[in-house]
């Protein structure tokens, strides 16, 4: 075929062809002859936001802290009695290995901790209740104490007797006062929080046998109802992660706190301070919550120091002796046999502390840090939840 019968034949395939076919003959452009202004836009800005689900979280959220707040008389006990699961759950675990049966052994540790427990309350409690009935003595002497070392609270102390001057009568009688006769609900009240304390504890014990009898039968339920394997892989390293952090942090962290009970007490009984096991004892549970733990010590026994001695410098070494001990322990001792592994972002744990000591108490207070270590835990395992994982890191 020569050169002008393959240009006519050409135009005739052109003229034949769908634009499909005559857009695939146009010859394509090289890469380097594209310029910036010729790319798409659609992709280069970011998607909307949904502020319905925003609004819908933000509920959430303040619907989970209601419901916690509400249901503490449910939740507390079943909160304490997993994080006293997990503390022991190894344990169990060890036993088992040995041929002891789970139920045999959850009750004998649980038992062990019963009978230390009661023995402890039982040697502490005669002077801790001596100690309260002298209340209104030891306030007596605090006001003097305080009056003494500082001046100005004295006199304004005289000013408040000058100022009281101004209720007598311009006979030189004091006004007589009127009565008032109201219900003494004190003593009903001591009763009602003993006993609301007591089934809580009743009710705590309880929880913790039965999760320990269990042995990993919830976690084979979990297991079982994962869609996927990889799922299933995760939820057992997760829960064992858990188990072994809370098992570990509660061991040691229970060991330095003995340990600085020991050398306070130890102290104390030197120093000449009364009651010196009961304050020890004190001291080591303090310690048990970050922060407010140590600050309620230091005040609390600097008041003992002023109401045990007479001289000044004696009147101070108790607090001064208690917060020795703690910055030994918290920067040197906590460290050393904690590591990095349980270490998080401090700004974290006490905002969780004001958070739960704010929602339960006391017991929010002691369980702030293991439900933080728990979130941590799963926030590590979960790619999705990494951001907030990165919050708690130190």
């Amino acid at each position: 075929m020569s050169f002008d019968e393959h240009r006519i034949v050409t135009r005739r395939r052109r003229r034949n062809s769908g634009p499909a076919e005559a857009a695939a003959e146009i010859p394509k452009t090289n890469s380097h002859e594209i310029s910036d202004s010729n790319l798409p836009l659609q992709g280069s800005l970011p998607a909307p936001v949904k502020w319905e689900v925003v609004f819908v979280g933000i509920l959430a959220v303040f619907a989970a802290i209601a419901f916690l707040y509400l249901a503490e008389v449910v939740l507390m006990p079943v909160v304490l009695a997993w994080v006293a699961g997990m503390a022991l759950k190894p344990v169990i675990r060890c036993s088992s290995e040995i041929g002891v049966p789970p139920k045999l052994g959850a009750a004998v540790v649980l038992l062990v901790f019963v009978l230390a427990a009661g023995f402890g309350v039982i040697r502490l409690s005669q002077p801790a209740i001596e100690w309260a009935q002298d209340t209104p003595r030891h306030m007596t002497q605090l006001r003097e104490r305080v009056q003494r070392i500082f001046q100005p609270a004295a006199r304004l102390g005289q000013v408040a007797a000058e100022v009281s001057k101004l209720g007598t009568s311009d006979d030189g009688q004091p006004k007589a006062a009127p009565v008032e006769i109201k219900d003494n609900h004190a003593a009903s009240t001591v009763i009602d929080w003993t006993g609301s304390l007591l089934v809580r504890i009743g009710e705590t014990l309880v929880l913790s046998y039965l999760l320990l009898a269990a042995g990993d039968r919830f976690l084979q339920k979990m297991v079982r109802v994962m869609p996927t394997l990889h799922d299933k892989r995760r939820a057992v390293e997760i829960t064992r992660e858990i188990q072994q952090n809370i098992s570990s942090y509660l061991f040691s962290v229970s060991m330095i706190n003995v340990g600085v009970g020991v050398i306070v007490g130890t102290g104390f009984y030197f120093m000449g301070v009364p009651n010196a096991a009961m304050w020890g004892v004190l001291a080591a549970f303090l310690n048990y919550v970050p922060y407010f733990g140590p600050i309620a010590g230091i005040i609390l026994l600097g008041i003992v120091g002023l109401l045990s001695f007479d001289n000044l410098t004696r009147e101070l070494l108790p607090a001064a002796w208690y917060l020795l001990v703690h910055l030994l322990e918290a920067n040197l001792i906590t460290p050393i046999l904690l590591g990095r592994r349980f270490t998080m972002n401090p700004v974290v744990i006490f905002v969780s502390l004001m958070f739960w000591t704010w929602l339960w108490g006391v017991p929010g207070a002691l369980l702030s840090v293991p439900i933080l270590m728990s979130l941590k835990s799963v926030c590590e395992r979960v790619p999705a939840l990494s951001p907030i994982g990165e919050y708690l890191e130190d």
